[in-house]
């Protein structure tokens, strides 16, 4: 399994009270959210939401591999794991500030659209550039 030092992009997320549900623990589907948002944070920085496509999440999976609960802090690490011709495939890890250990592994396709026509499209290459700079960093960091 993969440690955060391997991951270019690292996201804060504090666990809120209301992210846990009846059993005393982060729900579920919370784990997608906090994925979500660490998502947009690599996105943030290759500044795709001024392009001319949408990112359009084609897939989704979570493995939970220990219960999260208030109060915690996650760091997510974010990389792209495949550049694709129209699609990225990310993966994530969470890692828990209080449980000092990785509480969940995640990956997703994100697919690019374009925003005229609404049909897949090859992604720009300056975001191509973008992607590479920012994988390129962690690869030469050990």
């Amino acid at each position: 399994m993969m440690e955060l030092i391997d991951y270019p992009v690292i996201y804060n997320q504090n666990v809120a009270w209301g992210d846990m549900d009846a059993f005393g623990h982060v729900n579920n589907t919370v784990y997608y959210r906090y994925i979500e948002s660490a998502r947009i944070c690599y996105f943030d920085q290759l500044n795709i939401f001024e392009q001319d496509v949408y990112t359009v999440v084609a897939s989704s999976q979570c493995k939970y591999l220990s219960p999260v609960v208030y109060p915690d802090q996650l760091k997510i690490g974010v990389r792209i794991e495949e550049l694709r011709n129209s699609a990225i495939r990310m993966s994530y890890v969470l890692w828990s500030t209080a449980q000092q250990n990785n509480v969940a592994i995640g990956e997703a396709v994100i697919v690019c659209v374009d925003k005229m026509n609404m049909k897949k499209t090859p992604i720009p290459e300056n975001i191509r550039h973008k992607i590479k700079e920012i994988e390129w960093r962690v690869q030469h960091t050990v």
